[in-house]
């Protein structure tokens, strides 16, 4: 029996290094959870495109979208270990559902961090008719105009509707909060003035066009393109993070090697001039993270939003 075990364990060993060599031998099987079109689909389709040609073999992008991300999730748990399938994965899927309703996987034990890719930029944006031009003078103004706020979001629980109560709890403000079905239509009636606040990138070319206020970067860095305006964390909130990323996820029992060459791939490419810059133009930034980093990022902010959602008693119904 001793030698049965032996024997196993060292045919393991020796294939190993035969799978981190020769991976990958078959194209990449991308799932992306959401729609065409969206920011983590272009995102995946950017960076994988280029990784996968530095490793020899096409990525083939699969779109299994529905139910906030749980069916391709649930999908990609359930297959077969092949060491050639990955998933794409976003804050809100693995941060932020979680603690608002039963989720069909463990983000812990049923997958491994590969890497994270980059991050959405995102603007706290006010209306021109809201006397404040920095973060403290519009908490000073919602201090002394108690009800008077209303801030728009892409809907209940969304990471854009996060961002305010966020803000709402370490300010000590409160905010009425007002879902849309989607960013583009709470944004539309922030032009209009019909709420006063937004925290999302769909308000970015509304305050370039002079039509909106930024108040605030939802970054770790300023935005190029709008240099003069601070992040929150420099204004003295969102210390914590909580940004709108996007990473790369594999199942449990695949490779550490795979992952390792993979995480090395997907590195390399967001360093890449063109992918940086085709990132740039989809809304995002390059902010790459190795499995180890990823995985307590992902730990820091489940632990942040679930604190946001308990307080702020933030409920899906």
């Amino acid at each position: 029996m001793r030698r049965r075990a032996f024997t196993a364990s060292a045919l393991a060993a020796l294939a190993t290094p035969a799978i981190a060599q020769d991976w990958p031998t078959k194209p990449l099987r991308m799932v992306i959870p959401y729609p065409p079109g969206g920011p983590s689909d272009v995102s995946t389709r950017i960076v994988l495109d280029r990784a996968a040609q530095s490793l020899g073999q096409p990525a083939v992008f699969d779109n299994k979208a529905g139910a906030s991300g749980m069916i391709g999730a649930e999908f990609v748990k359930n297959q077969s270990v092949d060491n050639h399938t990955f998933l794409t994965t976003t804050t809100a899927m693995v941060c932020i559902t979680r603690h608002l309703q039963p989720i069909p996987f463990d983000p812990e034990k049923d997958f491994l961090t590969v890497s994270r890719m980059c991050t959405s930029w995102g603007i706290f944006a006010i209306h021109p008719s809201v006397p404040a031009r920095t973060v403290a003078e519009f908490v000073a103004y919602a201090k002394a105009n108690p009800g008077k706020i209303n801030f728009g979001s892409s809907g209940l629980a969304t990471i854009t509707h996060l961002f305010g109560e966020m803000l709402s709890l370490e300010a000590g403000i409160k905010m009425t909060h007002v879902p849309y079905r989607g960013s583009a239509p709470a944004t539309n009636a922030l032009v209009a003035g019909e709420i006063q606040a937004q925290f999302d990138q769909t308000c970015l070319p509304h305050v370039k066009a002079g039509k909106l206020v930024g108040l605030a970067m939802l970054a770790e860095i300023r935005h190029p393109d709008f240099p003069d305006v601070p992040t929150l964390r420099e204004q003295g909130y969102g210390k914590d993070g909580g940004d709108s990323w996007f990473g790369i996820l594999a199942p449990t029992g695949t490779s550490p090697e795979v992952v390792t060459k993979l995480d090395k791939a997907i590195g390399d490419a967001a360093r890449s001039p063109d992918v940086i810059d085709r990132l740039h133009k989809g809304g995002c930034r390059v902010t790459y993270l190795d499995p180890t980093d990823f995985r307590d990022r992902i730990t820091v902010e489940t632990r942040m939003f679930g604190n946001i959602i308990q307080k702020g008693d933030i409920k899906l119904q």
